[in-house]
């Protein structure tokens, strides 16, 4: 159950903007955002930060960013965030196979050696304490720019805010990510667990 209900949006129509991106996205605005709307600076700055970490005109594939998001959120156990991050990365094209084997990236012939070593690098990052080393960011910047990079550990920080938010809220899960996230994850046993609605 929410511990803090999310608002309609109408409740601040001057973040209407803001919402409009994530109808975009998503096709919804979330209830994260809904909720977080009881301080609109907070949303519009959210807001303005995701429509950064996942410009169209970065380098790193959209889809893939949101795989990123992902393995972050996977670290964090913020089941919401998990069935967002799903959604998205189905939205912008990634495979239902490469889906199912989000949790298996590091074996699974739908990666590249390319994207292994940047969920790797996703997952460190996540890691508290931060368990990036020396090693595997030279590793990393074989494969990838430094551009593609920043984005990458743009998304990783994110989430980490993201994680945090919904994790803490209870934020409750839209009925869209819930049924994308149970068809690729629910044989590997994701469930939407306190964020159910």
């Amino acid at each position: 159950m929410a511990r803090l209900p999310p608002l309609p949006p109408e409740t601040t129509p001057e973040l209407k903007p803001h919402f409009d991106f994530f109808l975009g996205t998503l096709g919804f605005t979330p209830n994260s955002v809904l909720t977080m709307q009881r301080k609109p600076k907070l949303a519009q700055a959210l807001a303005v930060m995701n429509a950064a970490v996942m410009d169209p005109e970065g380098e790193v594939d959209l889809g893939f960013r949101r795989l990123i998001g992902h393995v972050v959120s996977k670290v964090a156990g913020c089941l919401y965030c998990q069935a967002h991050t799903v959604l998205g990365a189905k939205n912008f094209g990634v495979s239902e196979a490469k889906l199912a084997d989000v949790w298996r990236y590091a074996d699974s012939p739908h990666y590249s050696e390319a994207e292994r070593l940047a969920m790797d690098f996703a997952l460190a990052a996540a890691s508290q304490p931060n368990a990036v080393t020396d090693e595997q960011f030279a590793e990393l910047r074989q494969h990838w720019s430094d551009g593609a990079i920043v984005e990458i550990l743009g998304v990783v920080a994110m989430f980490a805010f993201l994680n945090r938010w919904n994790d803490t809220m209870a934020t409750p899960l839209e009925a869209v990510p819930e049924a994308v996230a149970t068809q690729a994850l629910g044989a590997q046993g994701w469930q939407p667990g306190k964020h159910a609605g």
